[in-house]
């Protein structure tokens, strides 16, 4: 029987990219983001490559949605195998400019979003004493103006990994985190625009203080995310890896 994957926000960016990784491994994937249209295009290239993908719609931090959503797959797809706590926002702003609202709604989505989906999720893998719970923080976690509201949801991330890992791990769960740095994406080319820069020369200017000396793409996430997902890490657990091209050197 195939493994069951779930990835949140998998609309685009490095969500869909990381459902398509699970997909070509062979997993039947829940495709989840707050619009469950938005989802027909991951869900659409899943299925014309020969997987099986469905997609569900989710407010990530709304308890009952969760819960509700994660007993779906469940039933649908015959258990949950592997959890991705990838759904997130940006609401940026330096700190005398946020709105509680800026604040609350990043806080939400990220880390009340990963705790709600990890504790649904994790119903169904103690009992068989099986689970592979990969959370998304970023190299903002360790700080980056204008981001007080995402920079603490990513740090708390890491935090609410190496808990989990202490918690489910005598579970035979394992429990990381993947940081990324600057990655092409739709939010990043967000980011352009709101400081006055095009996607293209915000993209030139990462690249120059990467030692890499180039941006990431989804997929160079979506790899890790696999790999930590998979046997190869049975031995790997509580940890962030930063895939960031070196730029925190």
């Amino acid at each position: 029987m195939s493994r069951v994957a779930i990835v949140t926000g998998a609309a685009r960016g490095i969500g869909a990219a990381t459902a398509l990784q699970f997909a070509r491994e062979g997993a039947a994937v829940a495709v989840l983001d707050l619009d469950e249209a938005a989802c027909s295009e991951t869900v659409d290239r899943i299925r014309s490559s020969g997987g099986t993908a469905i997609a569900f719609g989710c407010d990530v931090a709304d308890e009952a949605q969760v819960d509700a959503v994660i007993n779906k797959v469940a039933g649908e797809l015959g258990g949950v195998d592997v959890l991705v706590n990838n759904a997130g926002v940006l609401r940026d702003n330096l700190l005398h400019k946020m709105s509680t609202s800026d604040w609350d709604i990043v806080m939400n989505v990220h880390l009340r979003g990963a705790f709600l989906c990890s504790r649904a999720a994790q119903r169904h893998m103690v009992p068989k004493r099986s689970g592979k719970i990969v959370n998304t923080s970023s190299v903002s976690a360790l700080g980056n103006k204008g981001q007080a509201n995402y920079s603490a949801a990513k740090a708390g991330i890491q935090g609410l990994t190496r808990t989990l890992a202490m918690e489910l791990g005598p579970f035979n769960i394992n429990v990381n985190a993947v940081a990324p740095g600057f990655i092409v994406t739709e939010m990043t080319d967000a980011t352009a625009a709101r400081v006055g820069l095009s996607a293209a020369d915000m993209r030139a200017r990462a690249a120059e203080i990467t030692p890499l000396r180039r941006v990431g793409r989804p997929e160079d996430i979506a790899r890790v995310v696999g790999f930590l997902a998979s046997d190869a890490a049975s031995f790997i657990t509580g940890q962030t890896i930063y895939v960031d091209g070196g730029r925190r050197l």
